[in-house]
Parts: C-alpha cells; structure tokens; sequence
C-alpha cells in the first residue's frame, strides 16, 4: 500500500484524496488534491506536481488528462502527483499566494512551521523526496513563451547531467539551462537527490490545448524511458539556451513584435517596435546579442520601462 495524504493505493490501484496542509481563514481544513498511481509491477517513483504558481493552469490540464489514461495494471512503479500546489492562490486566480503575498516556488525546501507557503512547500517537499525523479509542470505564467524545461541546479551541479537528461527526455523542443533562484523545487530538490526539472509548458490565460498535449507527451516519454511504462522513444535535438536578455519598452505606447517565437534573431534585427494609438512609430528596439526569440508579453499596452520580451543566448544543441 502507498498513501499520499488520505490517498491509498494497493499495487494495481489509483486513488485520489487530499494532502493537509494548514487550515483555511475561516478555520477550515485545507488540503492539496492528490492522487497516488501504484504500479502492478515494482519500480521507479516518479513525483509530478502543477500550479506552484496559482494562476499557471497548463500543469493542472496535463494532470486532468494524463491520470485517466495511466492503467496502473499496466504501470511499473509509482506515480505520485499533487495536482494544485499553491491552493490559495489557485481559487482566487493569482499568481502568487495570497495568504502571505508570497511566490510559492521560492519557499522550497520550506519550513513546516513557517509561512503559509513555506508550510505548503514543505508538505510537497517530504513527497519530493520519496521519489527518484521530479517533474514540477510550470508555463510563462500569462505570458507568451514557447515550450520548454528549466535545468535549475547550475552545471557545476553533481546531478546537473542527469536532469539534462531528464529535460532531453521530456523533449519539448527547448531548454533552459541556467542555475535557478533560491527556494526553486527543480534547484532545490537536485540537492537531495533527486532528478528535476521545470517544464514551462507555454503561456497563457486558462488552459491551452496545444501546450497542455506538448505536457502529457512530455511526462508519456519520461514514463516510457524510466520503465513505468511499455516501449521506445527517439528524442529529437532541442535548442538549449544558457541565458537570457530582457528587453523593456524605451517608450510608452503600443507594442508590433517583429520577429515570432521560437525564431533565431541575429545582433541587430529590429524585436519590436512602440507607436503611439495614432500608428506613428515612436521607438524601436534591436537585438543586442545573437539568440532565440523566447519569451514576450502578451497585452500590447506598455509603459516606459515595462518588460516586452526575452531572447535566449548562448545557444547549442543538446
């Protein structure tokens, strides 16, 4: 029998219950929903978890496809999943928790008897480390950005090569591999063994279709190349950048992207440019460095200063 808070399933089972953590301003019990996958054959442990950041839903929309498709009869090893992690903020539609006004994917490792948020991040963390690999299922918040896996650990890193491996694995198409904040899971984790990487399934508002199948694909290839389930699979090369340079609004107005996510861009090719409501062109904007068109926002609307876009750097392929 394996039991993940009230969940409990014997070898060939699935069942789903909650994992408590705290209780609620009003005094009611709070608790993650959670859902055990217990293989009919002995195995690896896999942890998966979604919407760290309340208002990044593609994660929770892998979650809500992929269970009813796992066949725990069929299944080696063990699937543990905690489907809504930053709860508070998952019911008020915000990005950070709302308890203590706290970006809950820099409270790992966690303090059980910390802040709303350390305590969360503790309760997952001791599942984190019942497993022998981790998959934490973010996306660009309400930005655009294309598919990708965050490498968190820093390539200095004992198990920097295995979570690249991982992040190959998944096989969106692209990494990132740049060491990660504090208090990141996928920087936090590889510390006490584990295995972990931070899908970042695109960007958007609610769910997106196409992302949220690049993340079911992305967690089926892991399953399959970790022997949870039956069968091969042939990862493709994937672009991997090592940085970032951001770019902000030189001038307020109204935002034309030039170039398309995903698209090589070249020192000098023009990112965007600023007009005003009437169409006259106030500012445009170039690239510095040579890279990846990665990220941008999505609203046209920006301030003088505000964030418009990212360029990955560094590129290779792995």
């Amino acid at each position: 029998m394996t039991s993940l808070g009230t969940a409990s399933a014997a070898p060939g089972e699935i069942d789903t219950g909650r994992l408590p953590v705290g209780e609620t301003r009003d005094g009611a019990r709070a608790g993650l929903p959670v859902c055990v996958i217990n293989g009919a054959e002995a195995g690896k442990t896999l942890y998966i978890q979604a919407a760290s950041d309340g208002d990044e839903l593609n994660g929770v929309g892998v979650v809500r496809k992929l269970v009813p498709r796992l066949d725990p009869t069929n299944l080696a090893g063990t699937i543990l999943i905690v489907g809504i992690v930053n709860i508070h903020a998952f019911q008020v539609a915000e990005h950070r928790n709302p308890v203590d006004d706290t970006k809950l994917n820099r409270a790992y490792p966690g303090d059980e008897h910390g802040t709303s948020s350390e305590r969360i991040a503790a309760a997952t963390f001791d599942v984190v480390k019942r497993a022998d690999l981790a998959l934490d299922l973010h996306q660009g918040s309400t930005s655009r950005m294309i598919h990708e896996t965050r490498v968190r650990c820093g390539p200095r890193h004992h198990l920097h090569g295995e979570c690249l491996d991982l992040a190959r694995t998944f096989d969106c198409g692209h990494v990132l591999d740049q060491k990660g904040p504090d208090g990141q899971l996928a920087r936090a984790a590889p510390d006490e063994g584990i295995p972990t990487i931070d899908p970042e399934l695109g960007g958007a508002v609610g769910l997106d279709a196409d992302s949220v199948r690049a993340g079911v694909e992305g967690v089926r290839n892991v399953l399959t190349a970790h022997g949870f389930l039956d069968g091969d699979i042939t990862n493709g090369d994937q672009t991997r950048a090592t940085g970032f340079e951001q770019y902000g609004a030189p001038a307020g107005g109204l935002v034309d992207f030039e170039v398309d996510l995903g698209e090589r861009v070249e020192h000098g090719d023009r990112l965007f440019r600023v007009t005003d409501v009437f169409g006259h062109v106030k500012a445009e904007t170039t690239a510095d460095v040579d890279g990846v068109f990665w990220r941008s926002r999505r609203l046209p609307q920006v301030a003088t200063g505000e964030y418009v876009c990212s360029v990955g750097t560094d590129i290779d392929t792995v």
